[in-house]
């Protein structure tokens, strides 16, 4: 038989605390109230406008029609990069070979070698170097070299003899000399006992005797020669105290004949006194000198003009 199943009556549960009750928070403090500062109006009438800024350029604003020219840019180098190489003529970094500016300052690394220094007569008008409009000037400084040229030689044609003279004349001086003797010796008057060839015996106690003013002595030689100068001696001694007893040239008129013909005319003074005296020629090509008395000093009836001694150097 089935027990019947009593019910127990149900187990009191435990009753559950109260829970708190929150205290009152209390409510903040509104935040004190400040009056706002009053600014004070200013008068429109007293207040001055403010200055307007004048419009500035631009720092890199270029004028129209006149680009500025490239500038290199300086970019980074790598970081393997080597070290070595060519230095930078301005910081002294070393650069790869195939590079045209520094790696670091962007210097050029070829820079343009100097123009080469141009001579003393290209720096000279019209020869100098500049830059001409409508050309480059190399016509007119050939026109100019072609007139100067032309002035040269017209110059030496003309010139010739009187260079030629001087440079003979140098040569005179600067050279020895050396006596030479006549071939000949002629005159166009003589007195008796005193020939002409007494004018080139080497004595001076020896005269070629004249008759009178206007007679003449001539020289003759065999091959031309330089005539340096000529040595004459004049009256009848060399002693002081007999020279006066004899008539003496003063001026003799010298004719010296070249080869081609040419005669060189000049007129020489000499000195009333014994010893020998000097007279300067330079004549070249001589063959033939002459003599004339043109005055004379110490003349009277049977006192010939005496002439002792002539003597001609060439150039050695």
């Amino acid at each position: 038989m089935t027990r019947a199943r009593k019910e127990q009556p149900p187990a009191p549960q435990a009753e559950a605390p109260p829970l708190p009750v929150p205290e009152p928070v209390p409510a903040p403090e509104p935040p004190p109230t400040v009056e706002p500062e009053r600014t004070p109006t200013p008068d429109p009438a007293l207040a001055a406008p403010a200055p307007i800024p004048a419009p500035q350029a631009d720092p890199v604003a270029v004028e129209p029609a006149k680009p500025l020219p490239a500038r290199p840019v300086v970019r980074p180098s790598a970081a393997d990069e080597p070290s070595d190489g060519p230095p930078c003529p301005r910081c002294g970094t070393p650069n790869l070979p195939d590079r045209r500016f520094c790696r670091r300052c962007a210097a050029p690394l070829t820079p343009i070698a100097a123009a080469p220094k141009l001579p003393w007569w290209r720096t000279r008008w019209p020869f100098r170097r500049r830059a001409r409009i409508g050309g480059s000037g190399n016509a007119l400084r050939r026109t100019i070299a072609l007139l100067a040229l032309a002035a040269l030689v017209t110059a030496a044609i003309l010139l010739y003899p009187a260079g030629r003279r001087a440079f003979e004349d140098v040569r005179d001086k600067l050279g020895s000399t050396a006596p030479i003797a006549p071939s000949r010796t002629t005159a166009s008057a003589v007195v008796e006992g005193h020939p002409a060839a007494a004018a080139d015996d080497g004595l001076t106690n020896t005269y070629w005797g004249a008759p009178a003013i206007g007679d003449s002595i001539t020289f003759d030689f065999r091959t031309p020669y330089r005539l340096v100068d000529l040595i004459v001696h004049t009256g009848g001694t060399a002693d002081p105290q007999h020279f006066q007893e004899q008539a003496r040239p003063l001026v003799l008129a010298l004719d010296v004949t070249s080869s081609d013909g040419t005669v060189h005319r000049r007129q020489v003074t000499l000195n009333d006194q014994p010893g020998p005296q000097t007279v300067a020629t330079g004549i070249s090509d001589v063959t033939q000198v002459r003599l004339t008395v043109q005055e004379a000093a110490g003349t009277a009836p049977g006192r010939p003009i005496a002439l002792a001694e002539v003597e001609f150097f060439r150039r050695a």
